[in-house]
């Protein structure tokens, strides 16, 4: 039996875009099934994870230093662009992250989201505005009318919550978070290796 790997997620973390584009490879050389779960960061900080604005707040500059070149080699091994810090940061995703299920349920949900990142973190394009989630919606291949239609409507809200909420229950604490089997949770893109020697010892 494939294992199955959950992946939660908000486009607004440059980690997770990392990851994102880590952890398909990763799936497709051991078998495991990848279930994609939209999230808003923000809410999970805002309840267990506040120290996140105090560093913000009151950065370490030796450790802000070292995390940017610490993101360029990563961006540098996975051949992708990622600005730091974007002119708007933090940044409302939460449009984005109700288009998420809008991508899911056309199954373009890896297109959608690809833009997603590449426009925030590689164009310094602003993902709380209507006109960049129009054009990311053009490149996923999706219908714009009906996407903010679904996204404004009550619905694709409870699901984002109802997600965000599922991954503090489990002992979540920000993006990406990854459980392997149901249990046993992964967080961050440099977990990966973790990741893919846990599915080999489950096989």
């Amino acid at each position: 039996m494939a294992a199955t790997i959950e992946f939660f997620f908000d486009c607004s973390s440059p980690w997770t875009y990392l990851a994102f584009h880590g952890i398909q490879p990763l799936a497709d050389e051991t078998g495991a099934e990848i279930v994609w779960k939209p999230i808003l960061v923000g809410g999970i900080f805002n309840t267990v994870n506040d120290s996140v604005y105090r560093s913000r707040e009151k950065p370490n500059p030796r450790k802000l230093a070292y995390a940017a070149k610490d993101m360029a080699d990563w961006a540098r091994l996975y051949g992708l662009r990622i600005r730091m810090r974007p002119t708007v940061f933090p940044v409302n995703s939460v449009k984005c992250m109700r288009g998420a299920f809008v991508a899911l349920e056309q199954g373009k949900l890896v297109p959608y989201a690809y833009a997603a990142f590449d426009a925030y973190w590689g164009d310094d394009k602003d993902i709380s505005q209507d006109d960049v989630m129009a054009a990311i919606v053009d490149k996923a291949g999706l219908d714009r009318a009906e996407f903010f239609a679904k996204i404004a409507d009550q619905s694709y809200k409870d699901r984002l919550k109802a997600n965000t909420d599922d991954v503090i229950a489990r002992g979540g604490f920000g993006s990406p978070t990854m459980f392997l089997n149901r249990d046993d949770m992964y967080f961050g893109n440099d977990r990966l290796p973790l990741l893919r020697e846990a599915i080999r010892r489950a096989a």
